[in-house]
């Protein structure tokens, strides 16, 4: 069955950088968009970034261009998230979701604190 499995996150001071992974399984990882959501205390989730099933086109929200690199290694059926230059309202809940045959597939999220 499809699985994806977030990791990396963790404490980090305001200005620090993490990267986090997500490991895919149970389906032809590199046939597919994946997709970095965000959800924070009290607030909706929300669209990071997204990559085509490639790696060759990319998109991010406005809150995060400039400072976040989504990328993937189809070889190890994995995508990243690189995240510089943090800040405090970055802290949330951070999952990866495919859309695979009309239905999402998400993990169960990473947590990110931005706090000093």
């Amino acid at each position: 069955q499809v699985q994806l499995v977030e990791s990396g996150g963790g404490l980090v001071q305001p200005g620090g950088s993490l990267r986090l992974s997500c490991a895919a399984s149970g389906f032809t990882f590199s046939n597919y968009a994946t997709s970095w959501y965000r959800q924070a205390p009290g607030k909706e989730r929300e669209l990071v970034a997204n990559i085509i099933s490639t790696g060759g086109s990319t998109n991010y929200a406005d809150s995060v261009k400039g400072r976040f690199t989504i990328s993937r290694d189809n070889a190890k059926n994995t995508v990243y998230l690189q995240m510089n230059s943090l800040k405090p309202e970055d802290t949330a809940v951070y999952y990866c979701k495919v859309r695979r045959q009309g239905m999402d597939y998400w993990g169960k999220g990473t947590l990110v604190t931005v706090s000093s």
